[in-house]
């Protein structure tokens, strides 16, 4: 481990909150660093099960149960996972005396390889898998991490200045970061965790600090067709690109006829044909354009761009095809956490489309799906908390096929029974999954079973 890190932590009394992945990976750099530290989860011993026999053997203290949040007055540093509101009086006092830090924080820190940070409502993940899968495929040293599942502080040992990390960052994890990387992307900005955030200006503030904290060297990346984003370009310090579907853009990509084209230095390259993109929707193609403008900026080559966009499937859950029965194309669209991502979905397919929605509700308007609903769906199966509030919307703009279920195995039998040769059956939430399941994962790949079974 690099000196300065251990001259950093020796000895400091740090509380890590909330025992998820990315803390477990921040738990093991602060014990080899010499921290003394203090594990906290608001889950039981019981509720943690196996993790609770890993964490007694990395030898750290545990404060577990409604009393996790006592006595972070008497440590150092406080270090919470992404998802833990920081609005939590104990937190909120931390941040006030600047102890608050994070995985992400101290990657930022100590990284000596530089930064490619994408965000945005929607698209984040397949973005940055994209910008990876190009910059890897132009020979750079891409590394991939971060909100996409992969904590990166137990690997910065290994780091070194020619490596390249793409970075997928949440609003939970920009929230409260005084730090910004090389190159930022948002792919657009729309009704989020408003659960969590409250409000859409504190929502986007954590999104600005992707850009905020950049130098005029750096760069970021905007959606031109989003209002939201595409005035940011006015703050930010460093160069700007913009992507679009829908206008010619002087630096950056854009969509010109059949041809995705890249755009530098005022010449015009075209990268691929429309066509020959391999996924589906125009807001696959916006996320390709995005990932596309970062990678080639970072240093990767279009002709790199080209041979990715050509073979890139997809990423488990995203509008991923399950499979053909009895002539009925299933479709698992379980990110679609929002109702802007399941309007994204309904767009990108043509079949007529039996849609399966409703979880948790994240307090967002379903105004805007019950109009598509009524444009795009042939039948609708609702379940979960948010199924009352669908239903409400939907039928207010006038009488709709649609049923109520208690679960994913009664919403997917329903929907075969309603569906027929060359229909779709499409499960795209518009609501996070926590009511029923532990994540969109979890959900995802409990329909592909029955899909498949």
């Amino acid at each position: 481990m690099d000196k300065r890190i251990k001259e950093d932590w020796q000895g400091r009394r740090a509380a890590v909150i909330g025992l998820g992945i990315s803390n477990f990976a921040l738990i093991k750099f602060l014990k080899d660093a010499g921290a003394e530290i203090s594990a906290r989860d608001q889950k039981t011993r019981e509720e943690l099960g196996e993790r609770l026999e890993e964490l007694k053997s990395l030898g750290v203290e545990l404060v577990l149960g409604p009393d996790y949040l006592d006595g972070l007055d008497q440590y150092d540093v406080v270090l919470p996972s992404p998802g833990v509101p920081k609005h939590l009086p104990p937190l909120a006092e931390a941040a006030s005396r600047g102890k608050l830090e994070s995985e992400i924080s101290l990657l930022f820190r100590y990284s000596p390889s530089p930064i490619y940070g994408i965000t945005g409502s929607s698209g984040k993940t397949t973005t940055t898998s994209l910008a990876w899968e190009i910059m890897k495929a132009s020979g750079l040293k891409a590394i991939i991490g971060g909100n996409i599942g992969t904590p990166l502080i137990t690997e910065l040992p290994r780091l070194t200045p020619e490596h390249k990390i793409v970075l997928e960052l949440s609003s939970f994890q920009l929230e409260n970061l005084e730090a910004s990387p090389q190159g930022a992307l948002i792919t657009n900005i729309a009704e989020n965790h408003l659960d969590v955030h409250g409000t859409m200006e504190s929502y986007i503030a954590a999104k600005q600090n992707i850009y905020r904290y950049q130098k005029p060297q750096d760069f970021l990346v905007l959606n031109y067709d989003d209002p939201e984003s595409k005035a940011m370009a006015a703050e930010a310090p460093g160069k700007v690109f913009f992507f679009s579907m829908e206008n010619r853009v002087e630096c950056g990509a854009y969509l010109r006829g059949d041809d995705l084209v890249y755009v530098q230095d005022g010449r015009e390259e075209i990268i691929v044909k429309r066509e020959e993109l391999l996924l589906r929707g125009e807001h696959n193609a916006a996320n390709f354009l995005a990932a596309a403008v970062l990678s080639c900026a970072a240093g990767a080559s279009v002709e790199a761009a080209a041979q990715v966009a050509r073979s890139f499937q997809g990423v488990p859950h995203r509008l991923e095809f399950v499979g053909e029965r009895n002539g009925v194309l299933y479709y698992n669209d379980s990110i679609a956490t929002t109702p802007q991502r399941t309007l994204a979905a309904l767009k990108a397919l043509s079949e007529p489309i039996i849609l399966i929605a409703g979880g948790y509700d994240k307090q967002l308007s379903f105004a805007p799906l019950a109009e598509a609903v009524h444009k795009r769906v042939k039948h609708l199966v609702l379940l979960g908390a948010a199924a009352p509030k669908i239903r409400q919307a939907v039928l207010a703009l006038g009488d709709f096929p649609l049923q109520v279920v208690d679960n994913l195995d009664q919403a997917v039998a329903a929907a075969r029974l309603e569906a027929q040769p060359g229909d779709c059956i499409l499960l795209s939430p518009a609501c996070a999954s926590y009511d029923q399941y532990a994540d969109f994962t979890e959900r995802g790949a409990h329909f592909r079973s029955l899909v498949q079974s």
